[in-house]
């Protein structure tokens, strides 16, 4: 089975970019993948693209071709990927399972969305679109409410306070606020997430992502090809794994259990060889407060109930034993559903030194990204470490 290496990543500023389309963010960020790999467009078997609400924002389908264009090659594997926020998580996962097989050797995985320039309202239906159309979208369950459903379950079971989920906030926006990336780079405090108007109790404005446009890409090579060209690749993805649960929240027997989640972390860390307590550093999905919580439980790092005090107790924040989301996460980076990349774009930067939160993870070796769609139906873990 081939090797995969990350030769080059890139992608735009997460926030708002009112004027411009989707394939433009999209070209830029494929334009600065491609040129910090130096792999020519030319060399490009396929593009694995996540995006999910182009329709609704920009009223375009069959986004692949349009996204492949520019690439330098007309004959390429042209694939749009959509899994609901999930869907950049996908495009990577099948752009490792082309080079594994050995159907390509050079692939571009990238995803972009705008959302922005529609209204709160419009964008908020659009992502509910996400959820079962019939037991959930139908009596009106948005996301919002959707996580404080888990937020209600996870603190009745298993205790948790609304201040142990602000220190989560405070946590990330500490870190994006370093980050030129990301869309909010401003500090906040626990007082600022406990005043914020309620969203949906008990989850406040601040526990929240907020909507974001941006794109992010990725040059993935096998290890043959890097080293025909002379490519020098700090990164590689050791592990890649999938998983899925029921749609609708009222078919699973325990709502505190992201079972997706474990499964594709499961699936990541036997590709790799390794076990939770060898993860160095992650990004998760955190698109609410609580997200983090349950995705730090899903990928082991802690047993069910454990993880909601993590970052009040230092051991998640930039200086802890093991830090998450050092980009500043959905929550404080931004949050456009090509998520999953931009995630990989991150923390690549991160194991390679160039972040300008890599001093936080110095002597770092092994980093994971966790990505999921809706309410963690679908997930995606990567294994990423540094390339010896």
């Amino acid at each position: 089975m081939a090797e995969t290496l990350i030769a080059g990543v890139g992608a735009t500023d997460f926030g708002e970019h009112a004027g411009r389309t989707g394939r433009e963010l999209f070209a830029e960020a494929r334009s600065s993948a491609l040129e910090a790999s130096g792999v020519s467009g030319s060399d490009v078997d396929a593009l694995y693209y996540g995006n999910y609400m182009g329709e609704t924002a920009e009223e375009q389908s069959h986004q692949a071709p349009l996204m492949a264009a520019g690439i330098g090659t007309t004959n390429l594997e042209a694939t749009r990927i959509e899994n609901a926020c999930a869907s950049g998580g996908y495009a990577i996962a099948d752009g490792v399972r082309a080079i594994e097989s050995g159907a390509a050797d050079v692939v571009l995985v990238g995803g972009a969305e705008r959302m922005t320039n529609l209204e709160t309202g419009e964008t908020t239906a659009a992502l509910a679109r996400a959820a079962d159309e019939l037991h959930e979208g139908r009596p009106g369950l948005t996301f919002p409410g959707a996580y404080a459903l888990l937020a209600d379950a996870y603190m009745d079971r298993f205790g948790g306070s609304r201040d142990a989920l602000a220190h989560i906030a405070v946590k990330n926006h500490a870190n994006a606020a370093t980050n030129p990336k990301a869309q909010f780079q401003s500090e906040i405090d626990v007082a600022d997430v406990l005043e914020a108007p309620t969203v949906a109790d008990p989850l406040g404005l601040l526990d929240a992502c907020p909507i974001t446009d941006g794109a992010a890409a990725a040059v993935l090579v096998s290890r043959a090809y890097a080293e025909r060209n002379d490519l020098e690749a700090a990164v590689s993805i050791a592990g890649s794994g999938r998983g899925t649960d029921t749609l609708a929240l009222q078919a699973r027997e325990d709502v505190t259990r992201m079972r997706a989640a474990e499964s594709a972390a499961d699936a990541a860390y036997d590709q790799a060889g390794i076990a939770p307590e060898d993860v160095d550093v992650a990004e998760v999905h955190d698109c609410f407060t609580i997200a983090e919580v349950l995705a730090l439980e899903a990928l082991g790092f802690y047993e069910p109930g454990e993880a909601i005090t993590a970052a009040a107790d230092g051991e998640t924040t930039a200086d802890g034993e093991r830090p998450v989301n050092l980009s500043g996460g959905l929550k404080a980076k931004g949050h456009p559903v090509a998520t999953g990349v931009g995630q990989l774009v991150e923390l690549t930067k991160l194991l390679a030194g160039t972040h300008p939160n890599a001093d936080a993870v110095a002597d770092a070796e092994v980093g994971v990204t966790h990505n999921a769609g809706g309410t963690v139906a679908t997930a995606a873990v990567h294994v990423l470490e540094v390339d010896s």
